[in-house]
């Protein structure tokens, strides 16, 4: 990223603080914001809609969803004040618009990802005449600690090779989701806003078989 005339704020805004004065008091002017944080609800009780607890909804919401709205609204009160427009992009996930019933079924989950598409699609119309962009990367499965659980499941591995059959058909890395990240980041997304990218190695176009 050196020499890119944009930096990266990968922070979650709390209510209490004032936004545009945090921002320019710990990185000076502000050009972009990639939102990265997010995780996993089966910990508070997500899954299958008719087994979701009331704290594994709230707080799987609050993880994934209410994050991205304190980041987003941060850096869009700094860029208003600027002047000079800026560039964010989210991370949803690909379960937010198609889902895996039999292996990932964590509703909680999606619907706050599924939310994502509608933020930042409505989102990058409202703020395009004032040069912002907003958009969303959506991974398929990535070998993080979040996927641990996925990762050491022999029959999920299985299900992932035709799943996502790009490339051998393998669970991908964070680094497979960077080049598309510094493009949408960057001046040579200049007339690129609203849209919603999936980087799944063939997820949303593959049946899959477990």
């Amino acid at each position: 990223m050196t020499g890119w005339r944009f930096k990266v704020m990968r922070l979650i805004r709390s209510r209490s603080i004032e936004p545009s004065s945090e921002v320019r008091e710990r990185f000076g002017d502000l050009h972009g914001l990639y939102h990265v944080a997010g995780g996993s609800g089966r910990r508070f009780g997500d899954g299958p809609m008719h087994e979701i607890t009331d704290e594994g909804w709230l707080q799987t919401l609050r993880l994934n969803l209410d994050s991205v709205f304190y980041s987003n609204r941060a850096a869009l009160r700094v860029f208003l004040e600027q002047g000079q427009g800026g560039s964010i992009l989210n991370c949803g996930s690909v379960l937010g618009f198609s889902p895996s019933p039999h292996f990932f079924s964590t509703h909680a989950y999606a619907t706050s990802k599924a939310a994502m598409v509608g933020m930042v699609k409505s989102s990058a119309a409202y703020y395009a005449k004032e040069g912002i962009r907003v958009n969303l990367l959506c991974p398929g499965l990535i070998a993080t600690p979040m996927s641990e659980r996925a990762q050491t499941n022999q029959p999920i591995m299985d299900f992932i090779r035709t799943k996502q059959p790009l490339d051998g058909g393998r669970i991908g890395v964070p680094q497979d989701l960077d080049d598309a990240a510094a493009l949408l980041l960057s001046d040579g997304a200049r007339f690129i806003t609203g849209q919603v990218l999936s980087v799944d190695g063939g997820w949303t176009v593959s049946e899959g078989q477990s």
